[in-house]
C-alpha cells in the first residue's frame, strides 16, 4: 500500500529517482510537493483451498437409505417396473448389493409389481387412449415389463380390438370433410397405424367409417 507523507521543502525541486523496492523499514525519496512515499510490505494472499478440508465420503448405507425413501416417495405417485426402480437407484450411485436388497425387498412386499403393471398399461391403453395392441405392446417394452409378464398381458386383452378401431376410425372420420376419398383414406390408415391398428381390421375400420360418412353427407333428410 502507498501513503504520501506531507513534508516540508520547495516544491520546485526536481523528483529523485524512486526505487522499485526500497529496502525494509527505508523511507522512499519525496516527491516534488513535499510528499514521501512510503511502501509498505503486503501480506500475501492466502492461495485458495489451502486451508480446505476435503469432505469425507458419504457411507453406503447412508446412501442407500436416501435413495430408498425417495424411491418410496416415486412410487406413491406412479408405478414403475422393476426394470425402471434399479435404474433409479442406479442413477444415485446406490451400491450393487444394496440395489438388490431394495428390489427384493420392494418385490417381496409387492410395492413393485411387473404384472400389476401389465395391466395397467393395457387397461388405460384400451380404455381410455383407445390404443390397439402394437402400440400397447411398444409401452410395456419400453418401460422395461419382462417379455413373458407383457404377453399374459396382451393375451387378456378384450376381443374387440375390430371395434375399437372402427369406433377410432368414425371419429377421426367426421374431420375429413371435404378431403378427397384416396387422401382420406390414406390419412385415416396413417392415424389408426400411430394408434396401434394394422393390418385387415384397420383397413376396413377406415373403409367403412369413410363409406358411413359419404351415406351421412349425401342422405335424404325428411322434415
Amino acid at each position: 500500500m502507498v501513503h504520501f507523507v506531507e513534508d516540508g521543502g520547495e516544491s520546485d525541486r526536481l523528483a529523485p529517482v524512486i526505487p522499485l523496492f526500497p529496502g525494509s523499514g527505508e523511507r522512499a525519496p519525496a516527491r516534488p510537493g513535499g510528499r514521501r512515499v512510503m511502501f509498505e510490505e503486503m501480506p500475501e494472499p492466502e492461495r485458495p483451498g489451502s486451508s480446505d478440508t476435503s469432505p469425507e465420503p458419504a457411507d453406503p448405507a447412508t446412501i442407500a437409505a436416501g435413495a430408498e425413501k425417495a424411491l418410496v416417495r416415486k412410487l406413491a405417485a406412479r408405478e414403475l417396473s422393476v426394470v425402471e426402480a434399479r435404474t433409479f437407484l442406479v442413477e444415485r450411485e446406490v451400491a450393487e448389493d444394496e440395489v438388490e436388497r431394495i428390489l427384493g425387498d420392494f418385490v417381496d412386499r409387492r410395492y413393485l409389481d411387473d404384472a400389476r403393471l401389465a395391466e395397467q398399461i393395457v387397461r388405460i391403453g384400451t380404455e381410455r387412449k383407445g390404443q390397439g395392441r402394437q402400440v400397447i405392446a411398444m409401452t410395456l417394452s419400453s418401460r422395461g415389463v419382462p417379455r413373458d409378464v407383457a404377453d399374459a398381458a396382451l393375451d387378456a386383452m378384450p376381443d374387440d380390438e375390430a371395434e375399437r378401431a372402427l369406433a377410432f376410425a368414425r371419429d377421426r372420420a367426421r374431420r375429413l370433410d371435404g378431403v378427397d376419398e384416396t387422401a382420406a383414406l390414406r390419412r385415416l390408415l396413417g392415424q389408426l397405424a400411430r394408434r396401434g391398428y394394422g393390418g385387415s381390421a384397420a383397413t376396413e375400420a377406415a373403409r367403412q367409417a369413410l363409406a358411413e360418412r359419404r351415406g351421412s353427407s349425401s342422405g335424404v333428410r325428411f322434415d
